[in-house]
């Protein structure tokens, strides 16, 4: 198979869809691969490091007319264009907070693949895991960040010193993000509760921390009381596909003490609070009004490209070989987790959340092994 991968236009996203050693992988099974021109310099890696694996290298228009396209974030307006019926796309997608792009890509009838819907049977997703290992460890570095009064915040250290109190941190969400979070705030001394309405992961937490945090079960009555005297809220409740469910009014908010902060992880499903909307690693945060930081960064692992990308392609790499070899259609029929990934293809939507969402009808398309 043809397969392009154009550099990322999202502002400040320097990631880049494949390293180099997953385009010698895809070579070395006898495909072939574009690169588009300094696609990698945003994290170091160079052209001719890709040529060195036996890419070849062209502008943006070279790659996105090959077969496949993979990339990390999903396309800007500027790249609906290159949109097409014959089109393999393979990347991040959040397709339940952008209709415009449903649209577009319905429109196209291309076939698109979501990174963050391809869930194993035990209902893990392999392909958001990495980037939710990066958003929920820099949660609690940001959260530090935006604390110093400098910033806006509270002037409190997270962590504390001998004889002064730690900042109470709130994790809503007890997943691959969240855990990450947890276990990045306490191994900074915070004083950390995590909520979640899976008690497996729960206790798995307790355990793997060695108590050193509370767990409690997540409904309204005790986010309310949580996030209400917390220093820093890291949200991170991720229904995949759907909405991020609104799980922090604009009441709850104006009742947290000014210059906390909220990290709202789960603002690629359009966030958890009343207050989110998207904003860029240049102008990070939305500001309440009674001067509570809500930082609602839709690329947050952009900020570590190289490490973001390593993780990101070690995942990726072996769907991308897989839907190489077989075609959408034939990979999407053979693998389970692949079908969850589709998104939209010959002209309709096909995944519920997706559908329920964008207010579309959710049809199921005939994945005949000729359909590639």
């Amino acid at each position: 198979m043809k397969i392009g991968i154009p550099k990322e236009i999202k502002p400040q996203e320097r990631r880049v869809g494949m390293y180099p050693s997953g385009v010698k992988a895809l070579v070395d099974q006898g495909h072939s691969v574009v690169l588009e021109s300094g696609a990698g310099e945003g994290c170091g890696l160079t052209d001719s490091a890709y040529r060195g694996y036996g890419a070849r290298i062209g502008h943006a228009a070279d790659a996105w007319e090959q077969q496949m396209v993979v990339k990390v974030k999903e396309p800007q307006p500027a790249e609906y264009p290159f949109l097409r019926e014959d089109l393999l796309l393979y990347t991040y997608l959040h397709l339940a907070a952008d209709k415009m792009l449903t649209d577009e890509l319905v429109r196209s009838k291309c076939a698109a693949i979501a990174y963050e819907t391809v869930q194993l049977p035990d209902r893990s997703l392999p392909l958001l895991a990495p980037m939710s290992e990066v958003a929920g460890r820099m949660s609690i570095t940001k959260a530090a960040e935006i604390l110093c009064h400098y910033n806006g915040g509270t002037g409190q250290f997270i962590g504390g010193v001998i004889g002064t109190r730690p900042c109470k941190v709130v994790v809503i969400g007890g997943g691959v993000a969240g855990s990450n979070a947890a276990e990045m705030a306490v191994g900074l001394g915070a004083d950390v509760t995590v909520l979640d309405t899976d008690t497996r992961a729960l206790r798995r937490l307790h355990h793997d921390l060695g108590g050193r945090l509370r767990t409690l079960f997540s409904n309204s009555a005790n986010i309310a009381e949580e996030v209400a005297e917390a220093d820093v809220v890291i949200s991170c409740v991720l229904i995949p596909g759907a909405a991020a469910p609104k799980l922090i009014s604009r009441d709850l908010v104006a009742a947290m003490k000014p210059g906390s902060v909220i990290i709202d992880i789960a603002i690629d499903q359009g966030g958890t609070t009343e207050l989110s909307r998207p904003t860029t690693h240049a102008d990070p945060c939305v500001r309440a009004s009674n001067g509570v930081n809500i930082y609602c960064v839709t690329n947050m692992p952009g900020a570590y490209p190289r490490t973001s990308t390593e993780a990101l392609s070690n995942a990726t790499l072996r769907y991308a070989l897989k839907l190489a070899d077989r075609g959408w259609a034939q990979a999407c029929r053979e693998d389970e987790a692949l079908r969850k990934g589709l998104n939209v293809a010959q002209g309709a939507v096909t995944h519920t959340g997706v559908a329920e969402a964008c207010g579309y009808a959710c049809r199921s398309v005939f994945l005949t092994p000729s359909v590639s």
